[in-house]
């Protein structure tokens, strides 16, 4: 295979802006002449837009005092003051930092949430769901958001085993969550398993498989089990940003459906996956 002419940091640099407008000019060409690449970049922008969608609020909120304190030098004498650093971070340059921050915990799906986010009216839910604990609300469809948004736009590599290795992947993520964990059959809701993979949760492995009907449209089963504590078992929605999801608690499993489709659609899939769930 020939190498290509424009690296594939090049095309992240070129999506986010980064490169001079000479180089900008010389990949549109390429682009221009090689329409496979043009889609992925395609994809890289969706990908940053949602995930810009998802995280964009934390960048309004108030930075507090203990960390602009904890980030500015102690007041010393003053000769010891001449050889310190004659910059101190300002708030915009820490909100600066924390926007850096929050691009690269999202690429990485390993945004871990804090108080201030579980707080925050992120959720909505349907009209007859009864609440559940905090930290669960804000954080199994949150993350399920996450990874879908991060991962289901890969073109080249969504999963890290495919539907064709499913034995292989079943016994791989049954082994690292130490229980049996099989991906449901959707044929007859229109979707394919494409395969699956494993990412880190809160304390934990957790299990996503992905699945795509004709049109190309994904969706994502987010496992874990991580919720031995919680004893309601409530099917609900919540929508994180662009994508919607609907989830539940079964025994010390917990389970998330997400994908960028209506919510009926949606709710169409998990019925299907939440009853063969339970069938088993």
């Amino acid at each position: 295979m020939n190498p290509l002419p424009v690296s594939e940091a090049e095309l992240h640099a070129y999506v986010d802006g980064l490169l001079p407008e000479s180089r900008c000019a010389e990949i549109e060409c390429y682009l221009s002449a090689h329409p496979e690449e043009a889609v992925r970049v395609r994809i890289y922008r969706e990908q940053k837009q949602a995930i810009r969608t998802l995280f964009g609020p934390v960048l309004d909120e108030t930075i507090p005092d203990r960390l602009i304190d904890a980030a500015r030098m102690p007041p010393t004498a003053t000769s010891a003051r001449a050889q310190q650093p004659r910059w101190l971070p300002s708030r915009s340059l820490l909100r600066v930092a924390a926007s850096v921050a929050i691009a690269l915990i999202g690429a990485a799906a390993g945004w871990l949430g804090r108080g201030a986010i579980q707080q925050a009216p992120l959720m909505a839910q349907a009209p007859d769901a009864r609440p559940m604990p905090a930290a669960d609300t804000a954080s199994l469809p949150r993350r399920a958001a996450i990874a879908h948004v991060v991962y289901s736009p890969d073109v080249k590599r969504p999963v890290e085993l495919e539907a064709d290795q499913e034995d292989q992947l079943v016994a791989w993520l049954s082994r690292r969550l130490g229980a049996q964990v099989k991906p449901p059959k959707l044929g007859s809701v229109g979707y394919e398993l494409i395969g699956g993979r494993l990412l880190p949760g809160a304390s934990g492995p957790v299990a996503q498989f992905m699945y795509h009907d004709v049109t190309g449209q994904r969706l994502t089963l987010y496992v874990t089990n991580e919720n031995a504590a919680n004893k309601d078992t409530g099917f609900r929605f919540a929508q994180e940003g662009p994508v919607n999801v609907f989830y539940w608690i079964d025994g010390k499993f917990g389970y998330a459906l997400s994908a960028g489709i209506d919510r009926g659609e949606l709710a169409r899939v998990a019925t299907a996956v939440y009853a063969q769930l339970q069938s088993r």
